[in-house]
């Protein structure tokens, strides 16, 4: 029996693929171009993908889980104390934020020296909460006493001098004047801890304009948002201050027009990731309507996943159309070669032996094919990436400027798709003259006849 060790078999397979350089070039080259365009395609979904992802999360925390009220037998029910109770009983769950506005008819400044933001949005909630939740601060320390508040990232930029507050609102009125291009004004420079301000509210009662003012001092600044396209123009107070707040802006005009909420905003945050499911699925049973994060990433990636696939199925088309060259590849080797074959059988080879031979020729053509198309999708996605934005960029005359997204995306898993497929189809290719190869007669392969 003639045996030929599987060393021998690839040294006989590159030594045929080197007879015919140019065919099997221009196979591979079919099979690299079909590969690349699959990947590059399917990159289109998964970059898309992420790039949603990483919106959503820059948005929101994983842990947390919103609460819009609850649905009672006496109907839908704001946010309470109650239910405030309930959720931090609630288990798994690490804090429960609530934040209420001081006011929603009237307007709210904050005054320090000479500068006054106009712009600043007051939130009366539980400190203790917040930094349960994790609030992270860019500087200062936590309040130690109900004086004390926090003041968001961009906080400072929003303090003007009267002559700025008039630069911005010139700007605000010529964004595009060619001549005098007024300057955007920066704020606040200083220091802002330990820095006193005045909060004065200002509310029409009895059609007349009056006003409540308090003092605090400055002892935290928030760290910068996720994203550099948001701002941070919070102060965070104490909601000890709640009554005091809400009972002067209940006295305007209209207020009484305006549902009355004990809460604005109620997040509930879990001990972990893990637990988000868990406790949302919990809070739904009690009735509560929730929003969280993860939810809203299963139904993403349910519709991510089958846009993905589909991209890879049309991808996978142009792989098939580079099988139809694999195939005449080899059907043209064992042609070319019966003699060979019949000289192999005649000293004992096995038919197994023979058929692995033109299997792994074809095994690899298609792994190059994959191979060089790995690295060439690599190249076509980091192209796009960097050359799109600039183009979207200078087309929208640059209103795309600090957009951070991805147009194409390669991941491992991709990469692996792409290679199995083009290594299935060249092997289904190349089973067929494989099996034709097995079957020459020995007496017909001698006369070099089929």
């Amino acid at each position: 029996m003639f045996l030929l060790k599987f060393r021998d078999q690839l040294s006989l397979v590159r030594r045929n693929m080197k007879k015919n350089r140019m065919r099997v070039f221009m196979t591979v080259l079919a099979t690299t171009i079909g590969c690349a365009f699959l990947i590059v395609l399917a990159s289109v979904g998964f970059g898309m993908q992420k790039s949603m992802q990483e919106e959503l999360l820059s948005a929101q925390k994983l842990n947390e889980i919103q609460i819009s009220g609850k649905e009672t037998d006496a109907g839908f029910e704001q946010g309470n104390d109650e239910q405030i109770k309930e959720l931090e009983d609630t288990k798994n769950v690490a804090a429960v934020v609530r934040r209420s506005y001081a006011t929603q008819t009237g307007q709210t400044d904050a005054k320090l020296g000479d500068r006054t933001s106009d712009y600043a949005s007051l939130l009366l909630t539980n400190m203790e909460s917040e930094f349960k939740a994790n609030l992270k601060l860019d500087s200062g320390k936590a309040p130690k006493n109900d004086r004390e508040v926090i003041v968001g990232h961009h906080f400072a930029g929003s303090l003007l001098t009267d002559a700025e507050r008039k630069q911005r609102d010139e700007r605000a009125e010529n964004p595009e004047n060619p001549e005098e291009p007024a300057e955007e004004p920066e704020g606040y420079q200083g220091e802002l801890i330990g820095k006193e301000i005045v909060i004065t509210q200002t509310e029409q009662i009895n059609g007349k304009s009056e006003t409540k003012s308090w003092t605090f001092t400055i002892s935290g600044i928030t760290a910068a948002p996720a994203r550099d396209y948001m701002e941070d123009y919070n102060i965070y107070i104490g909601d000890v201050w709640k009554d005091d707040m809400q009972a002067f802006a209940a006295k305007a005009d209209g207020a009484d027009e305006i549902e009355p909420q004990d809460y604005n905003e109620i997040k509930v945050y879990t001990a972990s990731i893990e637990d988000v499911k868990g406790v949302t699925d919990s809070l739904k049973d009690k009735g509560y309507l929730v929003y969280s994060i993860t939810e809203e990433l299963e139904n993403m990636n349910l519709f991510f996943n089958a846009f993905k696939a589909g991209l890879i199925f049309i991808g996978t088309v142009a792989v098939l159309i580079a099988s139809i060259g694999i195939f005449n590849t080899m059907t043209m080797a064992v042609t070319e070669r019966t003699q060979e074959i019949g000289i192999m059988k005649a000293i004992g080879a096995q038919p197994g032996v023979i058929r692995r031979i033109f299997l792994l020729e074809s095994a690899f053509i298609g792994l190059l094919g994959a191979l060089l198309g790995v690295i060439i999708a690599y190249a076509v996605s980091f192209a796009a990436n960097f050359a799109i934005p600039l183009v979207l960029e200078a087309v929208s005359e640059g209103s795309m400027e600090g957009v951070d997204f991805t147009f194409s995306y390669i991941p491992l898993s991709l990469v692996l798709i792409a290679g199995g497929i083009s290594l299935g189809v060249a092997l289904i290719s190349g089973l067929r003259p494989a099996v034709k190869a097995t079957n020459i007669n020995v007496l017909s392969a001698l006369r070099r006849e089929l």
